[in-house]
């Protein structure tokens, strides 16, 4: 076999649009394509003396088959190779024009890699016969901003496990419909999972990648990851991908150094090392990296028809200094700490997904007062659709380890969070990064005894569920699991045995049933016009109630909760309106695990003003429990 130089996938519009910054489908262009009778190769590595196409089809020769530099100052090198067809390995032998470095690379571009701890590219496409028209049609309004989100976090190498085969975990096409049948029935609206993206370190979860236009091997090929997202729109369950290009693993193959010089990251380790998590930092002031970036992440919305994206680490990107000391960072050019490079990306970033892809969200994960995270560029914000509360998340579970008895003096961590509830487009996270690193799982957090746990469990699901916002919960918090996640074991699906973990299973699922079928639950997320307190004032009895309302006059649901294992008898609530108000869940439920207290399915409102309002329910409210009423 030898290398043509006639065959190129790039024009002269490509180059211009690559150098300039704007090529954001280099997919098409660089990587591996089979053509005809052969394939076509394309690296981008303008400080190479040499690049040589290395595989088993030429037994990992290093002078075989050289690639040519194009003149055109693009950096790029390409040729074809005949004979070389799907399904062969191949890494990029590189030699750099800088002290003779050389080193066998992946391809940045690949669409399957080996499976780790191998390393080698593998010829792909991503051809696939989709299934999913109906969802594709309608999911404008699935993700909509005013409809329900309902996000059930997956880590899918231990979400379900096969203990008669030595624990190995299923392949994509094998968990397809066993979760999709879970999720549909739990009553979720979308699947988030954490990065599926080629990653050589299993420990890492998928955030430390290599492969951007690869999803890991280790569950099978492309085709078979389109087959479980085209399974979950089928059942018309949405599908979010986390991403992350906040920063890389320093692994040989991958992208550290790639053609000998700082090429992907910055040189200078003060912008391009990351201390906390020992990784490179994108330049995203080199234009053909940017260009890398979008194109990897319009590529899952494309080839994937993932319908949205949680951005990893976006604090990391804004901030110079973050995770840094004195001295260890570079101000930007106006003394500031903010990295202005990363801004313009994540705008740029931002706004080319949603000119292509009217009908997805963007959803950062974004951890400081950063001001509007969640509004479009054109008002001076960040573009993204959506925005990780995790002040809320913090405030909410120190609020629940307390115990009970001392939670009065801790009331404003329960009432902050409503303060600037509608200052971004909030969802409510309780991901996986509360359940790891010795934080115990979210029962494990809960005070008391079994019975004391499991309510305080259930109450802070209906908290959850209650508060602005829309919804995040990781595997396993839906039925307690009790020890804390491992990435390498099966979650913990005997315990569902019990009646404790059967009850809070339940108590999801009709919560989700709940939020999915009242428009005042999701309508009016992101406007105060959607709650109004009726009372957060009775800290000593560690009660608080609110209104949640929809668009229409009638769509109103009461909350009432008490955080407190005592039983609250009379207890008087005022409401807008008379008549019968419906109790509609209640979480002491026997059917939950709770004690069975409560309402006798409703209450008459009383033409007793209180709480401001002309009318008022004497409600009896049963330990560490949220109700909820509906008008009737």
């Amino acid at each position: 076999m030898n290398v043509s130089y006639d065959v190129s996938l790039l024009s002269d519009y490509d180059i211009y649009l690559f150098k300039e910054g704007n090529h954001f489908r280099l997919h098409e262009k660089l990587g591996s394509h089979t053509v005809e009778d052969g394939t076509y190769f394309a690296v981008w590595a303008p400080n190479a003396q040499r690049v040589t196409v290395i595989g088993d089809f030429n037994n990992w020769d290093r002078t075989t088959h050289p690639l040519r530099q194009r003149d055109d100052g693009s950096g790029i090198w390409e040729g074809f190779i005949p004979g070389v067809k799907k399904g062969d390995l191949y890494k990029y032998h590189i030699l750099s024009r800088y002290r003779g470095h050389c080193q066998d690379k992946g391809d940045p571009f690949a669409f399957l890699w080996e499976v780790p701890p191998r390393s080698a590219s593998i010829v792909w496409d991503t051809e696939y016969d989709w299934k999913d028209s109906e969802w594709m049609e309608q999911r404008r309004h699935k993700n909509s901003l005013h409809s329900p989100i309902s996000i059930y976090e997956v880590h899918l190498g231990s979400w379900r496990r096969v203990p008669e085969e030595g624990g190995r975990y299923l392949t994509y096409r094998e968990i397809a419909p066993y979760l999709a049948e879970y999720v549909k029935k739990m009553g979720f609206t979308h699947v988030e999972f954490l990065p599926l993206m080629e990653h050589p370190f299993y420990g890492s979860w998928g955030y430390q990648i290599t492969g951007y236009f690869a999803p890991t091997s280790r569950y099978g090929t492309p085709q078979d990851l389109m087959y479980l997202i085209d399974t979950l729109h089928q059942n018309g369950i949405g599908v979010i991908f986390d991403w992350v290009p906040s920063h890389f693993p320093d692994d040989g193959h991958g992208l550290v150094f790639f053609d000998g010089t700082h090429l992907y990251e910055h040189e200078d380790p003060r912008k391009g090392y990351h201390p906390e998590w020992k990784s490179r930092i994108f330049n995203y002031g080199r234009n053909e990296v940017r260009s890398f970036l979008i194109s990897s992440a319009l590529f899952w919305f494309e080839k994937y028809h993932i319908d949205g994206m949680r951005v990893d680490g976006v604090a990391s990107m804004l901030y110079l200094d973050y995770s840094r000391d004195d001295g260890e960072w570079i101000p930007n050019r106006y003394g500031g700490r903010e990295n202005l490079e990363a801004v313009e990306f994540i705008k740029r970033l931002n706004e080319t997904i949603y000119r292509n892809f009217g009908d997805v969200q963007t959803i950062a994960e974004e951890s400081t007062a950063w001001p509007m995270v969640s509004r479009p560029t054109y008002t001076g914000g960040l573009g993204f659709g959506m925005k990780w509360n995790m002040g809320w998340m913090h405030d909410t579970l120190k609020y629940f380890s307390k115990d009970p008895i001392y939670r009065k003096y801790h009331h404003n961590l329960l009432t902050f969070s409503l303060w600037y509830a509608f200052s971004e487009n909030f969802v409510l996270p309780l991901s996986h990064d509360e359940v790891v690193h010795g934080k115990g799982s979210l029962i494990g957090k809960m005070p008391g005894d079994e019975w004391q746990r499991f309510a305080n469990l259930r109450l802070l699901a209906g908290y959850l569920y209650g508060h602005p916002g829309k919804k995040l919960l990781f595997m396993g918090g839906e039925f307690g699991q009790v020890r804390e996640w491992c990435h390498e074991e099966s979650l913990e699906w005997h315990v569902l045995r019990f009646n404790y973990h059967r009850g809070m299973q339940r108590w999801i699922r009709d919560l989700n049933n709940l939020y999915r079928s009242e428009p005042s639950l999701y309508e009016l997320d992101f406007h105060i016009s959607g709650f109004e307190w009726i009372d957060f004032h009775d800290w000593e009895r560690s009660i608080i109630s609110f209104l949640r309302k929809g668009r229409k006059k009638e769509d109103v649901l009461l909350f009432v909760f008490n955080f407190t294992p005592v039983v609250r008898k009379d207890y008087r609530i005022g409401v807008p309106d008379s008549g019968r108000w419906i109790e509609v869940l209640n979480s002491d439920a026997l059917e939950y695990g709770g004690s069975g207290a409560g309402n006798m399915g409703g209450c008459t409102a009383d033409s007793i003003p209180f709480h401001g309002r002309p009318y008022s329910l004497n409600l009896t409210l049963p330990p560490l429990s949220v109700v909820v009423f509906r008008k009737g």
